[in-house]
């Protein structure tokens, strides 16, 4: 019996400043000096996205698949990826003051098909490719107990906190995905999410929930536990962000666990050179299945509108019981509720040790409104199965070569 260590996670720490301007003294008056305050942070904002990109593939699979991919599955097919509208009121406690906010975000674009939770747009995964989602939706409270810091509580459906890459492409430096990201972590959970903040240094997080990318509906009636644990080190130059996910997952089944473990680590090498790790294990006690894996970011700023980047990842799916391809709108879903596949197309990778090494650059060109918030991330990718395995190009080669590129556009 494989026993599972809760790993250890890191949230940044943000530093507000205030600005104070000074007026010169005329010439022949009294020399006088003013203080004038900014306008305050709105607390309410509506904000979003949108990202479009398209991947090409030269050996064109006929199943128009890039195999292992999710967000940038589709060869030589532009894609409307995300058109994401934010409403939120952040989080801003004084000291010993209670606080609330909320969060709400509404999505419409082809990466919908896989992360919907069962229960919420689940049933809208037809045929389109391009579909509605609500990522996220809770409310947020801050009490000022336990520690100086206090207690968040999160209500309602949110994103993991697991990983080192996240569905908002913002915050992402790559066009493609991770297998880590695809299939080693959740991408949501409903329930509730306690945070801790224990010290400027340390937060603990515990929350109960109703399981993997569930909502409404649930494939097994149980509750799993989300949780883990923050370091912000060296004056937030470098950061550890360990998290879990565990409870029982399987359809029909409410006592074998599943473990999705990650530790992911930022360490700022200089102001312009960042290091990110993402180490990830994981474990179905239904099906015996192991998975494990390493990516390696590193990237370079040079100046304020170029960044170049590289990733490698080693992912073993030892029991060939995480990797897949899914070719069909619905598939995804229909994984999730425990009915059989319907499109022969949808594939596994079989027990493969994956590698896949990434290069690109982001460029956000200095722009008027309304193009100010334009990002472009063109990048070429080569993934290879390590031990003789052929998942890729309708399950017919060892290796596969991409290029891709998308354009975000933020508002």
């Amino acid at each position: 019996m494989l026993r599972i260590l809760t790993p250890l996670l890191a949230v940044s720490l943000a530093l507000l400043g205030s600005i104070v301007a000074f007026l010169p003294a005329r010439a022949g008056q009294e020399e006088t000096k003013a203080t004038a305050s900014p306008t305050p942070e709105p607390r309410f904002k509506i904000s979003g996205w949108i990202e479009s990109g398209i991947t090409f593939n030269p050996d064109s699979p006929a199943d128009n698949q890039n195999f292992g991919r999710f967000f940038d599955d589709r060869a030589n097919e532009p894609l409307l990826n995300q058109a994401v509208l934010n409403l939120e009121r952040a989080l801003a406690p004084q000291p010993g003051q209670f606080d609330w906010g909320f969060k709400l975000q509404f999505m419409y674009g082809s990466d919908a098909r896989f992360i919907h939770s069962l229960g919420l747009f689940s049933d809208t995964a037809g045929t389109s490719i391009v579909q509605p989602d609500l990522p996220e939706a809770y409310l947020n409270l801050h009490f000022p107990i336990i520690s100086e810091g206090g207690l968040d509580l999160k209500l309602g459906k949110f994103v993991t906190l697991e990983g080192v890459e996240t569905i908002d492409p913002r915050t992402n430096f790559f066009y493609s995905h991770t297998y880590i990201f695809n299939f080693g972590i959740p991408f949501n959970h409903t329930g509730a999410l306690a945070t801790l903040h224990a010290t400027k240094w340390l937060d603990l997080y515990a929350g109960v929930t109703r399981g993997v990318n569930t909502s409404i509906d649930d494939n097994n009636d149980s509750a799993s536990f989300h949780g883990g644990v923050g370091l912000n080190l060296l004056d937030g130059k470098l950061t550890v962000l360990a998290t879990t996910s565990i409870g029982p997952e399987t359809p029909n089944n409410n006592h074998d666990q599943r473990y999705l473990n990650d530790i992911a680590v930022t360490a700022k090498i200089t102001d312009k050179f960042t290091s990110l790790t993402d180490l990830n294990y994981a474990l179905d006690e239904v099906a015996g299945a192991q998975a494990y894996g390493i990516a390696q970011y590193f990237t370079y700023a040079f100046n304020s509108w170029l960044t170049a980047g590289i990733r490698g990842e080693l992912f073993r799916d030892a029991d060939g019981f995480y990797v897949v391809s899914f070719a069909n709108t619905h598939d995804p879903m229909r994984a999730l509720e425990g009915l059989s596949t319907i499109d022969p197309r949808t594939v596994g990778g079989g027990k493969t040790t994956y590698g896949a090494i990434t290069a690109g650059v982001n460029i956000k060109p200095p722009m008027p409104k309304p193009l100010a918030g334009m990002a472009i991330r063109p990048e070429v990718r080569y993934d290879r199965s390590l031990n003789n395995t052929r998942p890729f190009n309708d399950s017919s080669d060892r290796d596969q070569f991409t290029a891709g590129i998308d354009f975000i556009l933020t508002f």
